[in-house]
């Protein structure tokens, strides 16, 4: 299945001109505050009428402002996850969900129902009314109304924006289950590279109205864009869970040749894994460290050296077929000597990885 979008628009001072094409799975609209995403979900949506256009969904065109095609927006079966949950509160949690049903073709099934019901966990919520609920958990109610109604597409606005470190903890595997299981393929805005990171599939990053680079989260994420806060800047690697020590809570990673030991995260044995490298938490070393707390310490050759900021270099590094970026200081490179194929060690602390 594939969405087609190109828009311009004017929103008071705002300009809009961008456009992207996604496939199947989460295509990741990711930039800055006022960057533009959620105008171009809400032109997806039908809640947005752009100046000038395309929206299609394969041949099923729903906007085209050349030939003056607008499909309203509940005629185009797309389901709607904002950042508050929007539930009804006079109604229970399986009312809530019976609503999302009505829209659907049909009006759904009750084997939907459970199997929407048993994917996000929601089973003993069911009898509940939105004020018994966590903001977590009336998350997982939303994006259930929203599968419920059968739609062709997910559109899903910052869903985890108002939620706390840890309700967003509570989600993020149901959002994972809800990429790998359902034939559903999401547009999903954020502004958290810590979550487009672990969820994506395509990442389009957006700055002031308008593209900057589209492509694979593997690509876009592992190369620092003028979008991209300072403190983002890193890497983002594919490998497989290669053991989990429960003692210690510790999972060690094999990538192409290296491994990795990050926070276990409920991990298990054989699952493929994306872990994301900050680039401000790699050192460097001419020579293997001893007596060090990190846990992943990494034979690399340097690539090369970019300058990232007044007083900041970027080396990008080879850790045996597998590249990482350390943000360290002029300084520290002039003192260090760095230069293109010497040999360093990478220094990761375990802490400081994400997956």
């Amino acid at each position: 299945m594939t969405l087609v979008v190109n828009a311009k628009h004017r929103f008071g001072a705002f300009s809009l001109d961008a456009g992207f094409t996604s496939e199947r799975g989460i295509t990741a609209l990711f930039g800055r505050s006022g960057s533009g995403k959620t105008s171009m979900i809400r032109i997806i949506a039908g809640l947005t009428r752009p100046l000038e256009g395309l929206v299609a969904l394969d041949d099923d065109v729903l906007t085209d402002t050349d030939r003056g095609i607008f499909v309203a927006r509940h005629r185009r079966r797309f389901g709607y996850v904002f950042q508050e949950a929007r539930l009804f509160p006079h109604l229970s949690v399986r009312h809530n969900l019976s609503y999302g049903r009505w829209f659907a073709a049909g009006g759904g099934s009750t084997e939907s129902l459970d199997r929407i019901v048993a994917l996000l966990g929601i089973e003993a919520l069911l009898e509940r009314k939105p004020e018994k609920l966590s903001g977590g958990e009336k998350q997982r109610v939303a994006i259930g109304r929203a599968l419920l109604s059968s739609p062709r597409l997910l559109l899903m606005d910052e869903p985890l924006a108002a939620l706390d470190e840890a309700r967003k903890a509570e989600v993020m595997p149901y959002l994972e289950r809800l990429r790998d299981e359902m034939d559903i393929p999401i547009v999903y805005v954020s502004h958290s590279i810590a979550e487009v990171a672990r969820l994506a599939d395509q990442v389009v990053v957006m700055q002031d109205g308008k593209v900057e680079a589209v492509g694979s989260a593997i690509d876009v994420l592992s190369h620092p864009l003028e979008s991209f806060d300072r403190r983002e800047a890193g890497v983002l690697l594919e490998g497989k869970v290669e053991t989990v020590d429960e003692r210690h809570r510790i999972a060690t990673i094999a990538l192409k040749s290296a491994r990795l030991h990050i926070p276990e995260a409920k991990l298990m044995p054989g699952m493929a894994v994306r872990v994301r490298i900050p680039s401000r938490d790699v050192m460097l070393a001419t020579n293997r460290p001893e007596g060090l707390s990190a846990l992943n310490v990494l034979e690399a050759i340097v690539r090369e050296l970019t300058p990232a900021g007044e007083a900041t270099v970027d080396v990008v590094v080879d850790c045996g077929g597998d590249v990482i970026i350390s943000r360290i200081t002029g300084f520290s490179a002039e003192r260090l000597q760095l230069r293109a194929g010497m040999p360093v060690f990478a220094i990761i602390k375990t802490v400081a990885l994400e997956s």
